[in-house]
Order: structure tokens, then C-alpha cells, then sequence
């Protein structure tokens, strides 16, 4: 038996605003959405690479305020990326964990945080 990979499911409360952060500011791609009727919330699966989250507008499915560690081989290019773009509403900076990890936390605008996660040793 083999398990598969987690797939974390986010709480947003604002399909626009979450396209702009996931999509505009993060760079992940809409791989697919579901709506179970016109109007009804939103719940999608976004990507980056290997990174793969949900987001759901369904008040059950999640709670804010989670934590999603992601690994990123080169957390300096990830940092300039997200720099350059100047998104208002976040500036992550690179922080040296006391136990010897280099993190990047972006907090997207539903109180969930993104920490990258610097694997190369």
C-alpha cells in the first residue's frame, strides 16, 4: 500500500480577492473548479509545480487561520519573484528559523499562511 500526496483544502471567503493572491501574486494555475449549481460557492484545485492546494468558499469544508509548509529548492528566486511584483498587500521577507531552516511565510487574505520552505542544503 502507498499513500499519496496531501492536498491541504483553504478556506477563502472571496473568489476575486483569491484569484489575485493564489493566481496574480503566488503564480499557481486553476487547474479545475466545481460549483454543485450557478452561484453556489466555489471549490478548486491550484497548482505550482509539484504544490498542490484546494480552496473552498464552502463554509464546512475548512476553518481560516491554516498553515501549509510548501518546499521550494531556491527560496531566494521564489523572494525575488514575489518582490518584484510589489503586491500591495504582502512583502514576505526570508527568515532563518532557530532551528536552521530559511522560511518565506505570505499570508493570504483569509488568515491562512503559505510557508515556503528552503530545501537545499
Amino acid at each position: 500500500m502507498q499513500l499519496g500526496p496531501t492536498i491541504p483544502i483553504l478556506r477563502i471567503f472571496d473568489e476575486a480577492k483569491a484569484r489575485e493572491f493564489y493566481v496574480g501574486f503566488l503564480a499557481f494555475k486553476i487547474d479545475w473548479e466545481a460549483r454543485l449549481e450557478p452561484g453556489s460557492p466555489l471549490y478548486a484545485q491550484i497548482s505550482r509545480g509539484s504544490a498542490v492546494l484546494h480552496l473552498s468558499e464552502h463554509h464546512g469544508d475548512a476553518s481560516p487561520g491554516a498553515n501549509v509548509r510548501i518546499p521550494v529548492d531556491d527560496l531566494d528566486a521564489l523572494h525575488a519573484e514575489l518582490t518584484a511584483k510589489k503586491y500591495k498587500y504582502n512583502r514576505p521577507g526570508i527568515q532563518t528559523m532557530p532551528w536552521g531552516t530559511r522560511e518565506m511565510t505570505a499570508n493570504d487574505p483569509f488568515f491562512n499562511r503559505i510557508v515556503f520552505v528552503e530545501t537545499k542544503a
